[in-house]
C-alpha cells in the first residue's frame, strides 16, 4: 500500500496524491544550446520520460527555458545549485518547477526570493539533498550520522517553506550508498507528507549501476514510499528510462510492456532457449503487439514440462518445450504441439 501523499502538479503531471509514478531523467546536453536541449529532449519523451530536468549554470542556461519550452511538449524542471538568482530567472522563463539544494543555498533571504517567484507562478520547488553537499553541522560521517544530517537538513528547510506558507512542495534525499538512500528516505516518509522524489544518485555506469537503482528505488517503491522516480545513469539518458519502466513494472505500479517470462533453464531443456526467447523479443517489437490486441500480454517461453503449462498457467500464452518440439497452451490449456523452429511464428499466430 503506497504512502498517502499530498498532490502537486509539475506542469501536466501529477505528483503524490495516488497519482501513477511518474517517470524522470534530465539532459546532458548544455542547456543554452537550445537546439541539442530540444533534440535530446524529444527522444527522450518518446522513450517514455514524463518530466525532465535541465542543469541551469548560468544566466544564458536560464534564459534558455522560454525557448525549449516552446519546442517540447513534457514538463521542465530547472536544477539551481549555489546561485538562487538563477531560480528567479528560470521561473519567469516559464520552468515548471525549480530544484533548490540545501546544501548550497542556505541564505533564507534568497530562498525566500525564490519561494515567493514560484508562489507567483504557481510552481513547485523541489527540495532536493543529497549526501554529498552537507555542510556545516549538517555534514558528518558515518552511514546513520549521513542519514540523519540529510534529514535534518530538509526539514529544516522546510520550515521557511512553511513559514512563508508555501506547500507546492516535493522532496528528495540521494546519496551514491544505497543503504543510506533507502534510510533516508524511510526516515522522512514519517514525518511529512510531501510528495518524494526517489533517486540512487551517481551510480555509475552498467550493471551495478542498474543494480544499484534497482535495489534503492524498488525496495521503497515496494514499501509505498516514492511518487516520482529518476534512475541516475552514467551515459544515455534513454537508457534511464527503460531501467525505470522495468522498475515500476517489476512491482506492477505501472505496465509498459508485454511481460515475457522464460526459466533459467537446467539440465532438463533440450533445446536453445536463450536463442528462441531473443527471437521472440525482436519479433514482438516488430509486430508492436500493444496496439494489435489492445492490451498487454503475459507470455511463457519455458524449457521444460517442469516449467510449463503448471508454473505458467496464468500467462496469457506460452509454450513449453521437450526435444526439439514444444506444448502451444493459452491460460494453461494446451492448444497444439509445435516444434521448436517454429516457436516464434506460432506464438505470434496465436496472439492474433
Amino acid at each position: 500500500m503506497r504512502k498517502k501523499t499530498r498532490q502537486i502538479k509539475l506542469g501536466g503531471v501529477k505528483i503524490g496524491g495516488g497519482a501513477p509514478v511518474s517517470i524522470q531523467s534530465m539532459i546532458n546536453t548544455d542547456t543554452k544550446d537550445i537546439s541539442a536541449a530540444v533534440k535530446q529532449i524529444g527522444g527522450l519523451s518518446k522513450a517514455g520520460c514524463e518530466i525532465i530536468r535541465v542543469a541551469i549554470k548560468d544566466k544564458e542556461c536560464a534564459s534558455a527555458i522560454k525557448s525549449i519550452k516552446k519546442k517540447i511538449s513534457i514538463p521542465l524542471e530547472a536544477d539551481i545549485h549555489f546561485d538562487y538568482r538563477l531560480a528567479l530567472i528560470a521561473a519567469e522563463s516559464g520552468a515548471d518547477g525549480i530544484r533548490l539544494n540545501p546544501g548550497n543555498i542556505t541564505n533564507p533571504k534568497h530562498v525566500k526570493a525564490v519561494i515567493s517567484a514560484c508562489s507567483r507562478m504557481k510552481i513547485p520547488i523541489r527540495i532536493g539533498a543529497n549526501s554529498g553537499s552537507l555542510t556545516g553541522k549538517y555534514k558528518s560521517s558515518g552511514t546513520s550520522n549521513k542519514v540523519s544530517g540529510m534529514v535534518k537538513s530538509v526539514m529544516d528547510y522546510l520550515k521557511l517553506f512553511e513559514r512563508e506558507r508555501f506547500f507546492n512542495v516535493m522532496i528528495s534525499l540521494k546519496s551514491s550508498d544505497v543503504q543510506t538512500t533507502i534510510s533516508a528516505y524511510r526516515k522522512i516518509a514519517l514525518l511529512c507528507d510531501y510528495p518524494l522524489h526517489l533517486g540512487v544518485t551517481a551510480t555509475g555506469q552498467g550493471e551495478e549501476a542498474i543494480i544499484k537503482s534497482a535495489i534503492g528505488i524498488g525496495t521503497l517503491l515496494s514499501e509505498g514510499i516514492g511518487d516520482t522516480i529518476r534512475v541516475s545513469l552514467t551515459g544515455d539518458p534513454k537508457q534511464e528510462i527503460t531501467v525505470a519502466r522495468h522498475i515500476l513494472q517489476a512491482l506492477s505500479l505501472r505496465r509498459f510492456y508485454h511481460d515475457i517470462i522464460s526459466c533459467p533453464t537446467c539440465g532438463r531443456c533440450q533445446v536453445d532457449l536463450e536463442k528462441i526467447v531473443q527471437q521472440f523479443k525482436d519479433q514482438l517489437t516488430t509486430y508492436n503487439l500493444q496496439l494489435t490486441t489492445g492490451k498487454l500480454l503475459t507470455i511463457a517461453i519455458m524449457g521444460c514440462e517442469v516449467n510449463g503449462p503448471g508454473e505458467a498457467k496464468d500467462a496469457d500464452i506460452g509454450i513449453a518445450f521437450g526435444r526439439d518440439s514444444g506444448i502451444l497452451f493459452k491460460k494453461g490449456k494446451i492448444i497444439k504441439k509445435v516444434k521448436a523452429k517454429d516457436t516464434v511464428k506460432e506464438l505470434l499466430n496465436a496472439l492474433f
